[in-house]
């Protein structure tokens, strides 16, 4: 058991992979015999170079609960495209009753951003940004909202292509039915 615990470490150094805890909640649950403590845990992980994911991990004790969510964020983590240093465009997303903007910023200015926002953002590999959390402040509902946001960001370059295609497809239709209606 040991031995693999190193091994898994290890993998995980060799790998790039870090990972921050951003919440640990402890739930109590009143049974007969007393109360009940469990504990769960919100925890991101991220290369640093456009992938991170997110997970939630619940156990009797921290460490497994913040294991559980580690290993549930590495199963599920995602590409965000990132221009250099900071991300392309705005971009705002709502989760639950949190709305996090995302703004692009000049090289140099760092990341301006609570923990939680802070946590997704340079575990992704964004090191230029301005960050705003309105409404709701619940640590999870932003670590998910700022994914969701990172998640509707496009690449500009694969953006134009596309856009140039769809405008040559319609060219290229309109075309033929002029020709056809001669």
């Amino acid at each position: 058991m040991v031995q693999e615990d190193n091994r898994r470490s290890n993998s995980e150094e060799s790998s790039g992979i870090s990972e921050r805890t951003v919440r640990i909640n402890r739930v109590s649950k009143v049974v007969k015999g007393g109360r009940h403590l469990t504990f769960s845990a919100t925890v991101v992980v991220g290369d640093g170079e456009g992938k991170v994911g997110i997970g939630m991990g619940k156990a009797a004790a921290v460490p497994d609960a913040i294991k559980k969510g580690s290993t549930y964020a590495q199963k599920n983590m995602v590409e965000i495209p990132v221009k250099g240093d900071t991300i392309a465009h705005d971009v705002e997303a709502k989760f639950g009753g949190t709305i996090v903007m995302l703004k692009p910023a000049p090289p140099g200015t760092g990341v301006i951003a609570g923990e939680a926002v802070r946590a997704v953002v340079e575990l992704a590999g964004v090191k230029d940004v301005v960050t705003k959390v309105r409404r709701s402040t619940n640590p999870t509902n932003v670590v998910k909202a700022t994914l969701k946001g990172l998640q509707m960001l496009k690449d500009p370059d694969e953006e134009v292509a596309r856009r140039k295609e769809f405008v040559d497809k319609k060219k290229y239709e309109s075309r033929t039915l002029e020709e056809i209606s001669e």
